[in-house]
């Protein structure tokens, strides 16, 4: 999202033009696979972390721009909200003790950061929805000041020709509609990145579509939006919802989503690829340069941007990444599912559950995917955000099981593990981030009698404490 794009004007030409040009892209990346020209390095991992900006009160602060300068941290970058930033963690290798490595060296970097961004008024949180976020603070006004998501919403909004509507229902019910793709920026994500050989891109992929609704379970972090208790992941839908380019007629049609968990299991990246560029027309059909077939031919790595670019704009839960980085070409399976938080170290073992499922399934003599349909992988994926830890979601030999009880039994032989432990914790306790958020607010507003706005302000300062005593969210009071 963050990419770099001049404001401008497109024609039915720029149109054309790219259309073609992305083509030739996928004819290179097909040959590329062919020719086996990646990067073999399978255990590069790396992650992004989403965070929102609050003010002292506990609501929205609309100073990414000053807080980004005040933390002068090339790793913090943008997004689309100017109450959110991002922060980049260089990729490292899956090997020795890295989770805790990448856990002392995200918290002192956060803790920086924070100390930096109270110079102007700001606090860093990591979780999925900011529960103070309201109508106000999603309109064209909040964007950053890339040019790229003020261009990205004109093009989204030509495509629809009306207005978004936003309809979940929860626990409580919520309908409304947007004239921008600012209520994007409510959802903050953890996006985990795996490299994988080309010739392993399909089972990792595959692996991960069938586990994405035991991540969101246990992990949902995200119960309130615009003061609505609704999903345990509302992130999941609102951002479903959020940048949906389809008016009604073209969803009854059976037009593919943007935002997309997919229809098939794959046998190939290419697949993927392939996928975008048949059923997607284009956003931002800005051209380079670069002919990418007369680049491979003289022995250089062709960036292939606008296949890239066509990618960034297609939003899948579990997305292809072709990169290049120091001249080598690589694949990635970029995992989205999770939202932000609670805590760092919830954080590390919501990684550590996802990176060591992920490699047990995807080497399995006998695939995951080979034993369910891909619709019941997607019907978990809704449940898990829908229900969160009391979710009820279906396994092969199994049948339909609690979320809790799948997780824990998968973990029976490890246990001892810290990061695990910490999610075997969760599933005992049934007590994660949303249950954590959900219950203190009833606390506040039912027993206590605060009216919602001032319950769920007191909730997110108490959140926030908690955050950074880096406890994971099994332990925190909820008196």
């Amino acid at each position: 999202m963050g990419e770099q794009v001049a404001a401008r004007t497109f024609s039915r030409e720029d149109r054309q033009r790219y259309r073609r040009k992305v083509r030739a892209c996928l004819d290179v990346f097909a040959r590329m696979l062919s020719e086996a020209r990646f990067h073999p390095e399978g255990r590069s991992f790396g992650l992004e972390i989403e965070l929102n900006l609050t003010d002292d009160a506990g609501d929205p602060a609309l100073v990414n721009a000053a807080a980004l300068e005040a933390i002068a941290d090339p790793s913090f970058q943008t997004e689309l909200g100017q109450f959110n930033v991002e922060i980049n963690v260089a990729p490292r290798l899956l090997e020795g003790l890295v989770f805790s490595e990448l856990e002392r060296d995200a918290r002192a970097s956060l803790n920086d950061a924070e100390e930096r961004a109270r110079t102007v008024g700001a606090h860093m949180m990591i979780i999925g929805i900011l529960p103070t976020v309201g109508p106000e603070h999603l309109r064209a006004e909040v964007f950053s000041a890339n040019p790229r998501y003020a261009l990205l919403n004109e093009q989204v909004f030509a495509a629809r020709g009306e207005d978004l509507e936003i309809s979940i229902a929860g626990v409580e019910r919520l309908s409304t509609h947007a004239d921008t793709i600012a209520p994007e920026a409510a959802c903050t994500s953890v996006q985990l990145h795996q490299q994988v050989e080309p010739e392993a891109f399909a089972s990792y992929w595959n692996a991960a579509q069938a586990i994405a609704g035991v991540q969101v379970a246990i992990a949902a972090n995200s119960p309130f939006f615009c003061s609505k208790e609704l999903w345990r992941e509302t992130r999941i839908a609102l951002f479903e919802q959020a940048t949906d380019t389809r008016p009604e007629e073209l969803k009854i049609q059976g037009v593919r989503p943007r935002v997309w968990f997919g229809e098939r299991w794959i046998t190939s990246i290419f697949d993927l690829f392939e996928e975008n560029v048949r059923y997607f027309p284009s956003l931002l059909p800005v051209v380079d340069d670069e002919d990418p077939l007369e680049t491979l031919e003289r022995g250089d790595v062709p960036r292939l941007s606008e296949l890239r670019l066509h990618n960034g704009t297609i939003y899948r839960w579990n997305r292809p990444i072709y990169d290049v980085v120091r001249d080598q070409p690589h694949l990635r399976v970029e995992n989205r599912v999770l939202p932000a938080g609670p805590t760092v170290v919830d954080i590390m073992a919501n990684a550590a559950f996802y990176y060591g499922l992920l490699r047990v399934l995807a080497e399995d003599d006998r695939p995951v995917w080979s034993q369910m349909s891909f619709s019941a992988a997607e019907d978990n994926f809704h449940a898990g955000a829908r229900e969160g830890i009391d979710a009820r979601l279906y396994w092969p030999g199994l049948g339909e099981v609690p979320a809790a009880e799948l997780v824990r039994y998968g973990l029976a032989n490890e246990d001892a593990d810290r990061l695990l432990g910490i999610i075997e914790r969760r599933c005992i306790t049934l007590q994660g981030g949303a249950n954590w958020q959900a219950e203190v607010f009833h606390r506040l507003y039912d027993d206590k009698g605060l009216d919602r706005t001032e319950a769920l302000r007191e909730m997110t300062r108490r959140y926030r404490e908690h955050m950074h005593s880096n406890q994971p969210v099994h332990d925190w009071p909820v008196d």
